[in-house]
């Protein structure tokens, strides 16, 4: 079986962890097939909104400790492992579509770092998120990154200093995710929720997506700068005026996603 899963349904790209036995622990394999399928997703202009899952009992367990605990590895090998995980966290951002985390069971070390760079999380209640390797002597320092700016400095701090589990909820006071739901209810929420995303115009979305991450890290005015300009290029866009329109008119745009 493939390490992950692809379908669409309609608009909507889902994106499946398939490799439970492992509790989807991020392998070479995974993430070289997760980012072959992302790329195939990108240049899909039908799939307006990606969902990533997890087959199993639980979503993501981080990096596989078997491919780094050894003498036989050396500096090479830990760069390979990295700069792939890198590259595909940063695959997630630079998608045109928007990325939804579907989480159940637990998310650790990488897995919570996955779920931070998606753009948005749906988590059920049991789930549980941590980024637990200063326990084994490893620091988690790249799952920092995207995790240090979804939730803050303070939070993260913590996560990374204790490694300590984090319930759901507290997830989502924290910003890590932003819907809890029960367990029988995440599939159908997660569903709904993708429906609804994926009813707006793709380009708007993948226009949108784009200047929330080029204005996020720059100073107020710099901001303003780039999103007034943003605004101007977006209103020329077809779509922009046909949404107008149709607002105007009281009526359901029919978008020509350009």
């Amino acid at each position: 079986m493939e390490p992950v899963l692809f379908e669409k349904k309609e608009s909507v790209g889902w994106l499946t962890l398939n490799r439970p036995e492992s509790r989807n622990a991020l392998s070479l394999e995974l993430m070289d097939d997760m980012q072959k399928k992302l790329n195939l997703v990108a240049e899909d202009p039908d799939i307006r909104v990606l969902v990533i899952r997890a087959n199993g009992p639980v979503f993501c367990a981080g990096h596989n400790i078997k491919e780094m605990a050894g003498k036989d590895y050396d500096i090479h090998h830990f760069r390979k492992v990295f700069s792939i995980c890198s590259d595909m966290m940063q695959t997630l951002h630079l998608l045109p579509q928007p990325v939804i985390a579907q989480v159940h069971g637990i998310a650790t070390a990488g897995g919570c770092q996955l779920v931070a760079a998606c753009d948005l999380a749906i988590a059920e209640t049991g789930a549980r998120f941590a980024t637990p390797g200063v326990k084994i002597g490893l620091f988690c320092s790249t799952p920092m990154v995207p995790l240090s700016r979804v939730i803050g400095r303070r939070q993260a701090l913590e996560m990374l200093l204790t490694g300590r589990f984090v319930p759901a909820e507290e997830a989502k006071q924290f910003g890590l995710v932003n819907r809890v739901v029960e367990p029988d209810r995440l599939a159908e929420e997660t569903e709904n929720w993708a429906g609804e995303l994926a009813q707006s115009s793709s380009f708007t979305l993948a226009f949108g997506k784009k200047a929330f991450y080029n204005q996020i890290d720059r100073d107020e005015s710099s901001a303003y700068d780039y999103a007034k300009e943003a605004m101007v290029i977006n209103c020329l866009a077809e779509d922009a005026q046909e949404g107008m329109r149709a607002f105007l008119e009281k009526r359901k745009p029919e978008w020509k996603d350009r």
